[in-house]
C-alpha cells in the first residue's frame, strides 16, 4: 500500500533540468523567452558590442517562403509601436512589430544545443502548417 511521507510529486529536490516554460494563450498578444534564449541572446549581444538598453532582438514575420510566411530575425533599436518582451533575469528584449505580433501570439522562443547543431527556435501555437525546409509556415 502507498504511504505518503509529505513530498510532492517532485519529491523535493532537483534534478538539474529546467522546469518546463508555460506557453501563453495564442490570444494573449505575448510571447516567452526561455532562459536559455536570453542567456545565448546576451552573449551573443555582447559579442556585437550591442546596448541592451536600446536594442534587442527582433522577430517579424513577412510574406514569403513556399507556405506563405517566414520568420526575421535581427538586432535592432526599439521603434515606439514595438511590442515589447523583456526577460528581466537577462536584461535583454525581444521586439516584435505590431504586425507580427498577430502571427506570434503566444509563442515561446527558445534556444538548444545539439550535436546536430544549435539554434534559436520559435514554438508557435498559430502554425496550421509548415514546409519541410522548416523556414515558413502558414496561420
Amino acid at each position: 500500500m502507498p504511504h505518503d511521507h509529505g513530498h510532492d510529486q517532485g519529491h523535493g529536490h532537483d534534478h538539474g533540468t529546467a522546469a518546463p516554460v508555460e506557453a501563453p494563450s495564442r490570444f494573449s498578444g505575448q510571447i516567452v523567452v526561455t532562459d536559455k534564449a536570453a542567456a545565448k541572446l546576451k552573449e551573443l549581444m555582447l559579442a556585437e558590442k550591442k546596448d541592451p538598453a536600446t536594442t534587442g532582438l527582433r522577430i517579424g514575420v513577412q510574406g514569403g517562403g513556399c507556405s506563405g510566411l517566414s520568420y526575421s530575425m535581427d538586432f535592432e533599436e526599439k521603434r515606439p509601436d514595438d511590442k515589447v518582451f523583456t526577460h528581466v533575469g537577462a536584461g535583454v528584449m525581444v521586439l516584435v512589430d505590431p504586425r507580427s505580433i498577430l502571427h506570434l501570439s503566444g509563442t515561446i522562443l527558445d534556444y538548444a544545443e545539439g550535436l546536430m547543431g544549435s539554434g534559436f527556435s520559435i514554438k508557435n501555437p498559430n502554425v496550421k502548417s509548415s514546409c519541410g525546409c522548416g523556414n515558413s509556415f502558414s496561420t
